[in-house]
């Protein structure tokens, strides 16, 4: 049975439980905790004979020889065990809860991942699998699991330009389900093609790519369990290890370890805020403040620290490509110091302006912001900035017109990855020097040349509801500026 094929068939499954009110990121998290159970059982078998650490009476079988409430009550049991092992064990299984409360549609989803011999599938097509469920996932936007999916063909598109080396390392400080991770894992194993010269990788290679090319951070549960499964399925990482992905919010220290690429898409939003419960049980938000003393400013701007914190996770010759929203192009404030540092301390090379549409959260601009890191010695390290505008007269929905890889292929062409040193004007790709950058206002990075088709006709206009998105965003914007400026007065 084909990846495809698959993923209808458990997803199928899902439908029938609908009715008892479980969405697709509970029944995708059962999935997950299932798998990961039946994959060690066959792992625990010949030929391989793994210790999958796995405590007996606790492992596949346990499940498989009960059925209806006995089943429900040992499942609950389980899950509570494993979650209090060492390793990626406990990672997966981590505060792991029983959504399903049908026993009797619990057993049959132990007999429907139990008839497959999921071992026997390659990693492709494991890995298709599972990125197939996290794709309908992400399609459910009631579930919100969206905000935590890059399209694939941007991904693609990003460390194509990137293009990553075997025996290096790979950050993402915010890492959601894995995406980047896999676009490099995919980018490092792709078949080599005739007359490139490339060779596959060896075995020392594939031993780095499996245990140490990647590290990353998701400071939300669940959502991290997803991302190790994924992990998981494509052959990275190891049943008995330690995960690669830990359960921090990585903005609240220095980095432990400098990277060669760092490849991201922080979450949305502007400010760091955590939950405060009082002594009446109200809870309250408040923004919180890094104070780093290896950040340029200190700012609530959830986007400006993720920006700083990125700079500062790299080697000397380490190379970042972050998806950014349009404010931190344009803002003043903490916004523009920052803005001025990252293009006198890296070299800011290449901006890609994203379109609207693409993205689970509505209205949302962003642009992919390209850089290297650079030695500290006092110099301006940008010379000047190519612009790649993907968003005037671009057109995207997130069902009838998807993003597609052709239609970032142009832009790939542009960057020219093969020497990005020589590379030529075109309508969509323009070059700004250093110096014209510092003469604009506030040293803006939003830029735009093209002229905008919809504004000759008012009724090409975005929905009122994305322009009003687009008005707070400025808002806000403004008033963090603000707020910065009020907390360095009072700090002096």
């Amino acid at each position: 049975m084909n990846a495809s094929s698959l993923v209808q068939k458990l997803w199928n499954f899902c439908h029938t439980l609908r009715d008892d009110g479980i969405g697709y990121g509970d029944y995708l998290e059962q999935l997950t905790y299932l798998l990961f159970l039946k994959l060690a059982h066959e792992y625990a078998q010949e030929p391989y004979n793994r210790d999958t650490r796995i405590p007996k009476g606790y492992d596949w079988a346990s499940l498989t020889s009960k059925v209806g409430e006995p089943l429900e009550a040992h499942y609950l049991v389980t899950l509570h065990r494993l979650g209090q092992e060492q390793g990626m064990l406990g990672a997966i299984f981590f505060k792991a809860q029983n959504k399903i409360q049908d026993p009797v549609k619990l057993s049959r989803l132990v007999q429907l991942i139990d008839a497959e011999s999921w071992i026997s599938l390659d990693a492709d097509t494991k890995g298709d699998l599972y990125e197939g469920l996290l794709q309908k996932n992400a399609e459910d936007t009631k579930s919100g699991a969206g905000q935590y999916f890059t399209p694939r063909a941007l991904i693609e598109a990003m460390v194509a330009c990137v293009r990553p080396e075997p025996m290096k390392t790979i950050a993402d400080p915010a890492c959601g389900t894995g995406g980047f991770f896999l676009g490099a894992y995919n980018w490092l194993t792709r078949p080599p093609s005739t007359g490139s010269g490339r060779t596959g990788l060896d075995r020392r290679q594939k031993e780095f790519l499996r245990d140490k090319t990647f590290h990353g951070n998701e400071i939300v549960p669940g959502t991290r369990r997803l991302c190790l499964m994924n992990l998981f399925l494509h052959n990275i990482g190891e049943l008995d290890g330690e995960p690669s992905v830990e359960r921090s919010d990585a903005l609240i220290s220095e980095p432990k370890r400098k990277v060669d690429y760092v490849l991201a898409n922080p979450p949305f939003g502007k400010k760091s805020s955590m939950t405060i419960t009082n002594e009446e049980g109200e809870e309250d938000r408040e923004a919180l403040t890094y104070e780093r003393q290896d950040f340029w400013e200190t700012t609530s701007n959830k986007q400006l620290n993720f920006l700083q914190h990125i700079v500062s996770m790299l080697k000397v010759d380490g190379k970042a490509a972050v998806v950014l929203p349009d404010n931190v192009l344009f803002e003043g404030g903490a916004g523009e110091k920052i803005r001025r540092k990252l293009l006198e301390n890296c070299d800011l090379h290449t901006v890609l302006r994203l379109p609207t549409g693409i993205f689970y959260a509505q209205g949302v601009k962003a642009n992919v912001v390209f850089f290297d890191a650079a030695p500290k010695d006092g110099r301006i390290h940008t010379k000047g900035v190519w612009f790649y505008d993907l968003r005037t007269n671009k057109h995207f929905t997130l069902k009838t017109r998807t993003l597609k890889p052709d239609d970032l292929r142009d832009f790939i062409v542009c960057y020219n990855p093969d020497n990005r040193h020589e590379r030529s004007e075109t309508e969509r790709f323009k070059y700004y020097s250093y110096h014209e950058l510092m003469a604009r206002d506030k040293a803006s990075l939003d830029i735009f040349w093209l002229k905008d088709d919809s504004l000759e006709n008012l009724d090409d206009l975005p929905p009122p509801e994305v322009l009003q998105q687009e008005i707070i965003e400025h808002l806000e914007a403004a008033l963090a500026s603000f707020r910065d400026v009020a907390a360095g007065l009072q700090r002096q």
